[in-house]
């Protein structure tokens, strides 16, 4: 399963980078799923792999996910 957005449920060392309960864009990433990590865009709004067990998959809506991403 390849999810395009997760929600955050743990943010360890990475207080910084990641907020608990927000929702996450995934970007593809293979070979770091298969390390057990995800490829997330972050607080700094760039991509960073983090510990897949950080996240939960979630399925968006197509309106809901328009007016996250939509320009403001």
């Amino acid at each position: 399963m390849n999810p395009r957005y997760v929600v955050c449920i743990k943010n360890g060392k990475y207080k910084a980078s990641l907020e608990v309960r927000k929702i996450y864009r995934v970007l593809p990433d293979e070979a770091a799923g298969k390390r057990g990590r995800i490829r997330v865009i972050d607080e700094s709004e760039e991509d960073y792999l983090f510990p897949a067990s950080y996240f939960k998959p979630i399925e968006l809506t197509e309106e809901l996910e328009q007016a996250l991403y939509a320009e403001v």
